[in-house]
């Protein structure tokens, strides 16, 4: 999973009219923000560094390239969605693929299998044919630029790094490209052509299979003389799989294959047999659970369910918990409240809700008026714990093992369970805000939730000790007595 932080304070709320929920990342050319669109979809949106906006040479570029990738309609893509090149700061907004880049998967999880790799080959080489259709060149095609989602890789930041070249600003130290997947002419400064990306695609897949740089790691400036002068690395590369990388990388740009070559090379290899799809199995188990389900896909078994399933926001995730080992004894749980009167004695609560913006004011027993509005944090993340010596931390958006997270929502038999001070509502259809679950728990707060209450996925929701954050949750799957339990998450934090 893509990992994200709240924004700067100096970060902008909006951009081109898209609300700025978080931070993804940010790079030599600007900063990639989570974003929504009016009508809930996310984005991921890139605003370019300020210098940048300040050179109409770079600006020209970037217009043409904006342009040029928004014809790129390709299914191993991550589509272009909208831009403002002629902003202030311009920026560039791109479908939002909810899933770890390769990089991040071979950081956490090592070498993938030779299956993968080429499928992952076959995948990456056929957006480099929607890409080089639109006549864009990639020119920094790497491991942290390909996302893996359910069904296959997606691309990204295709060709807008070709707007920074020949500007001013590229003498400052920034590089443009990533000297460890450079082709030799792209490091000498010459013409680059579709066929420096499949240069770069051989070397993001013998770093893949391999978990190694097949140029070496150290100085950009050894790398880059070791990719002109020196052949590959392929030592840590299974056998099975130097023929076709040795193509890819070699230095002459004419004796590589064309993306369309790769493909069929990938397909025909014993290795990926006669189901060349991204079916069930094509990622190691250990990733596949990292990813989000794509919609419409069957729910997988408590082994193989993701922990994380963000739409919107997602959060860093971790493997599911394995079940109890038969024999081991339970982990001792501390002691859970049964239950809580509905008021509070010496308190009078009274909500109102104001009719527009989603402000909730509150009348306490002094009669003073307070408004807070929401900000969503991780949104319906799908997570399995196995057994009842775990529980979700709803914090975080994990599963954790008991006894460990202070807003939990814990199995106890045929019931969750929270903490003293949390406080919960259920709700009596099928819909559920958070102003409604503020509302329900000042005037029908509950403390114990049967799972028997919760089916057919009701909504229900649960306070934090503090009442500064909501999660707003739905039984997914689950059942009275002992086993696997799944739910469906969405955090909300109360602004002022």
């Amino acid at each position: 999973m893509p990992s994200t932080h709240p924004p700067a304070l100096d970060d902008p709320r909006e951009i081109g009219g898209y609300r700025i929920q978080a931070r993804l990342g940010a790079g030599g050319m600007g900063v990639v923000y989570l974003a929504h669109t009016p009508g809930g979809r996310p984005i991921a949106l890139k605003a370019v560094r300020e210098d940048f906006a300040a050179d109409p040479e770079f600006r020209r570029r970037f217009a043409q390239e904006v342009a040029a990738a928004s014809r790129i309609h390709g299914l191993f893509t991550a589509q272009v969605v909208d831009h403002g090149a002629d902003d202030p700061v311009p920026w560039l907004a791109t479908a939002y693929v909810p899933g770890p880049s390769l990089q991040q998967v071979v950081e956490r999880h090592g070498p993938l299998p030779a299956r993968t790799v080429l499928l992952l080959v076959a995948g990456i080489a056929e957006a480099l044919q929607a890409i080089h259709r639109a006549g864009v060149v990639h020119r920094d095609l790497k491991p942290a630029n390909v996302l893996i989602a359910e069904d296959g890789p997606r691309v990204i930041d295709f060709g807008i790094a070709r707007a920074a070249d020949a500007t001013g600003l590229t003498g400052t130290g920034l590089a443009i490209g990533t000297a460890a997947y450079m082709a030799p002419e792209q490091a000498l400064g010459l013409a680059v052509t579709p066929a420096t990306d499949v240069f770069a695609l051989g070397a993001l897949a013998a770093y893949v299979a391999g978990g190694a740089l097949p140029f070496g790691a150290g100085p950009e400036s050894a790398a880059l003389y070791r990719v002109v002068h020196e052949p590959a690395d392929l030592s840590r590369v299974p056998v099975e799989l130097h023929p076709l990388l040795e193509r890819c990388l070699a230095k002459r740009p004419e004796e590589r294959p064309a993306p369309a070559e790769l493909i069929a090379a990938a397909h025909a290899h014993p290795a990926v047999g006669p189901a060349p799809e991204f079916t069930e199995g094509w990622l190691p188990g250990a990733v596949r659970r990292e990813l989000p389900a794509s919609p419409g896909t069957p729910s997988p078994s408590i082994h193989d369910r993701p922990t994380c399933a963000a739409t919107a926001v997602p959060v860093p995730t971790e493997r599911v918990p394995e079940p109890r080992p038969a024999g081991e004894a339970p982990v001792r749980r501390r002691s859970r409240r049964r239950g809580r009167t509905a008021l509070i004695a010496g308190v009078a609560a009274v909500t109102v809700l104001a009719a527009a913006g989603g402000v909730v004011y509150h009348l306490d027993g002094t009669g003073t008026a307070s408004g807070s509005s929401f900000t969503p944090g991780y949104a319906d993340i799908e997570l399995t714990a196995p057994d009842d010596t775990y529980e979700f931390d709803l914090g975080t958006g994990k599963v954790v093992p008991a006894e460990t997270a202070d807003w939990y929502l814990a199995r106890e038999k045929g019931a969750f369970v929270l903490p003293e001070e949390a406080d919960a509502f259920v709700a009596s259809g099928y819909v559920l805000s958070p102003r409604d679950c503020e509302r329900g728990i000042e005037t029908e707060p509950v403390t114990s939730l049967p799972l028997d209450d919760l089916a057919d996925e009701r909504p229900f929701c649960v306070r934090s000790p503090d009442a500064r954050r909501l999660v707003i949750a739905r039984l997914v799957e689950g059942a009275p007595g002992e086993g696997p339990v799944t739910v469906a998450l969405s955090q909300y934090r109360k602004d002022g």
